[in-house]
Parts: structure tokens; C-alpha cells; sequence
């Protein structure tokens, strides 16, 4: 004969509180939980909000943690209230609620772990809401499937499907556990890893490239812990992994040298310091700042909104132009030709307290004029003046100075000399 259901159970006793106190006991306590769990999120959310910045890893964890912080903390008071009050009456409505609050707590502490571990740039995609969603109608299900008694019929039922891979025999329970132990293993894994990068990047004093780096290495070892955690605890002997590695080894010999020394490159460029998150390259054909630095490539953002993929081997094989590596600031020049009748020793002067008062000209740095050369119509002259944030582009800036040129040469009525030319056409006359 089937046993009683768990959820039958639970009504039973609730049913036999009725009219007694105790049930009056069990929903003043259930709401004491719920509404000092609300009260002490609150007053930590407000808290925390207040916090200055330079507490600012433990005020960024809060504030992510506030949805889940309501639920942890009612199931916590929950569970004492039940574990004091069962020493007196009967607890059936607390029994009652306290695996649906679990199961609440479960899905808002799952969907904080899968949402710091996935997502990068502040936006949350199609393909993970709907994992979400998937994620919490296994949660309920597996909820009423503990209510109803059969979990346990479930669960041998899956035990009891053998399939046969290979010479070996397994169940399908032991299947599904083991790509659950994996998948767990290593969500964990890169929900730590996105706490540590979120603790580096708030390190003031600490190189970019470092901070880049240390996240980098420490999301592969979490990753690999969390994989070998897993096959450990589904039962595969990682002696196995021997084989892997030898016929990996003959893939790197074979086809993946140029794969793996942009990795092994990667890992240079982070460690030496040779660039960082913004500064202004040059390397073949592509410039631009730099955006991402990754383990396998590098972008570049150029002045006209273009990203270029930039192979991290070549950045290391090949000369790279840093615009920025110990000094950001960066000398532009324009050249023009004048007339030879101008008189340069009042020019100079002007040109030069023209061009400091354009904006993005670099004052630590001021202006210089040169007489290049004698040129065939004129006197060849050279400005050259210093910028202190080229990412904001050069074009713009050369412009502006160009512009401002033009007019002190307008009012000034110097001459601009040009190459002029004479066609003559001759008509030939008609004989007669």
C-alpha cells in the first residue's frame, strides 16, 4: 500500500490545529519571520547604500545580493521558529512553508550566481532569461514533486534505465548526476572568478594589465579545479585524462601553433606590461585604443568607430607604435608656405599664441614654429604642437589649428603662394 503523501501529512496536522492556539502560534511567528526578514534587508540595502567608496567591494556585493538577501533571511528565521517552536505543538504550517521559501531562496540565490557569472556588460540576454525561467520551473516542479512522494519513485525509476556506453553499463540517474555535479561545479567556478575580477578592478593602485592577468589566470584554475572536482565526484579515474593530454600535445604540434602562441602571447602582453585598457596603437595596417585584452586576441576601437581583432602573436611578433605607453601626450605638426615678402620674426610670435589658445593644445607643452626650408614659391613653415588625449582623435584638433591659422593669415594680409598655370589655345585658321 503506497505511503501517505508528505503534503497529505502536512494538511493532516494543520486540519488537527484548527481551532487550537497553536496554529495561532505558527502564523504570528510565520509572519514575525517574513516581516523581519523585510525589515533587516531594508535597513542593510540603506546601510549600505550610504557606504563610502572605498568600501566599495562589499557595497557592490550587497547591492547585487538585496534580491536574494529577503529570502535567505526569512528561511533563517523560519527555521528557528520552527526548531523552538516544535519543542511545544505541532509546527505542520511551518513545515508546510519552509521548503516553498527554500525553493524561493533557491531560484533568486541561482539567478544572482548565473547573472554575476554570465553576464559582462550590464545586459541580461534572451538565451539566459530563458534558462532562468527553464531553471525555476524545474525548481517548483521538483517542489511538488516532494509534496506528492514522488521523488523517490523518480528517482528509482531513473536508476533503473541502464544504458550501455561503450563495455560499461550506466544508469541514467547516475548520467544526469554527473552533468549536474559539472554544470554546478562550474557555474561556481566562474561566479568566484567574476568576484575576484570585480575585486581586482577596484584595486586603486594596481596596473590594468595586472588586474587583467591575475582574472585571467585565476578564472582558468577555477575552471579547471571545478572540472576535475566534477569527474571526481562522478567517479571517472582521472588517470583517463592522460590520454587527453597526449593527443592534445600532438594537436599543438600539429595544426594549433598559431592558436596557442596567441595564448602564450596574451599572457606575455599582460604580464610585461607593454599595453593596456586605452592606450592609442599602431601595429601593421590597424590603430585605435585598446578596449579588450584577452587571452586569445586583443581589440582596437579606431577613430571611426571600426573594431579591429587584433591576434595577440602579432602584436608580440610584429613593431607596435604605443601612443601612450609611459607619456599620453603626442606632438602634431601642419605645414603651409607663405610668401616670400612675409616677415616671419612678428609671424612666429603670433602663430605660436594662436595655436596655445586652441582648446585640446597641450600647455605644459607650448607651440613651436619653424622655418623648414626655401621652397620654390615661398617660405615653407612648420607649427608643431603637443596633445595630451590622442584617443580623443587628431584630425579634429590639426583642423582646428589649421582654421585658426587661416584666420591670422586673412587678417594679417600675408600671401599665400600657389603654383599658377597658363593655357594658351591656338586656333588654326581655316585655308581657303
Amino acid at each position: 500500500m503506497m505511503e501517505t503523501h508528505s503534503l497529505s501529512r502536512l494538511i493532516a496536522e494543520i486540519s488537527a490545529d484548527l481551532g487550537d492556539t497553536s496554529l495561532l502560534f505558527q502564523l504570528i511567528a510565520l509572519m514575525s519571520c517574513f516581516l523581519l526578514a523585510w525589515f533587516l534587508s531594508r535597513t542593510i540595502q540603506r546601510y549600505f547604500a550610504t557606504v563610502e567608496q572605498s568600501s566599495g567591494v562589499f557595497k557592490i556585493g550587497v547591492e547585487s545580493f538585496s534580491r536574494v538577501l529577503w529570502p535567505l533571511l526569512a528561511l533563517v528565521f523560519l527555521f528557528f521558529a520552527k526548531l523552538i517552536l516544535g519543542k511545544f505543538q505541532h509546527t505542520g504550517l511551518l513545515k508546510l512553508f519552509f521548503p516553498i521559501l527554500s525553493s524561493f531562496a533557491l531560484i533568486r540565490f541561482s539567478f544572482y550566481v548565473f547573472r554575476r557569472a554570465f553576464v559582462r556588460d550590464g545586459t541580461v540576454g534572451n538565451a539566459l532569461l530563458l534558462f532562468e525561467k527553464v531553471f525555476a520551473t524545474l525548481v517548483w516542479l521538483a517542489l511538488v514533486l516532494h509534496f506528492t512522494g514522488m521523488w523517490e519513485s523518480i528517482f528509482q525509476a531513473l536508476e533503473e534505465i541502464i544504458l550501455p556506453i561503450g563495455k560499461s553499463k550506466v544508469s541514467l540517474l547516475a548520467i544526469l548526476q554527473g552533468v549536474a555535479s559539472v554544470a554546478l561545479t562550474v557555474v561556481l567556478a566562474l561566479w568566484i572568478s567574476a568576484l575576484l575580477e570585480a575585486r581586482l578592478l577596484l584595486i586603486p593602485n594596481m596596473h590594468s594589465s595586472l588586474r587583467v592577468v591575475l582574472s585571467r589566470l585565476g578564472r582558468a584554475i577555477f575552471i579547471l579545479l571545478a572540472i576535475l572536482m566534477s569527474l571526481s565526484l562522478v567517479g571517472i579515474d582521472l588517470t583517463v585524462l592522460s590520454v587527453f593530454g597526449g593527443a592534445l600535445g600532438v594537436g599543438l604540434g600539429l595544426g594549433l601553433q598559431r592558436i596557442t602562441s596567441s595564448y602564450v602571447s596574451g599572457f606575455i602582453i599582460l604580464f610585461d606590461r607593454s599595453l593596456s585598457i586605452g592606450d592609442m596603437i599602431t601595429v601593421d595596417k590597424f590603430s585605435g585604443a585598446v578596449t579588450q585584452i584577452n587571452t586569445r586576441y586583443t581589440v582596437l576601437k579606431g577613430s571611426d568607430g571600426i573594431e579591429a581583432i587584433i591576434p595577440n602573436e602579432m602584436l608580440v611578433s610584429n613593431p607596435v607604435q604605443n601612443l601612450s605607453l609611459t607619456d599620453r601626450a603626442v606632438v602634431l605638426v601642419t605645414d603651409f608656405t607663405v610668401a616670400y615678402d612675409t616677415d616671419l620674426d612678428t609671424l612666429f610670435p603670433a602663430l605660436i599664441e594662436l595655436v596655445s589658445q586652441v582648446p585640446r593644445v597641450s600647455s605644459n607643452n607650448p607651440p613651436s614654429a619653424y622655418l623648414l626650408r626655401f621652397g620654390a614659391d615661398g617660405f615653407e613653415l612648420r607649427v608643431s604642437f603637443w596633445i595630451e588625449d590622442p584617443e580623443n582623435g587628431r584630425t579634429n584638433v590639426i583642423s582646428d589649428v589649421n582654421r585658426a591659422i587661416l584666420v591670422l593669415i586673412r587678417e594679417r594680409g600675408i600671401e599665400l603662394p600657389f603654383p599658377q598655370r597658363e593655357i594658351t589655345v591656338f586656333q588654326a585658321q581655316a585655308k581657303a
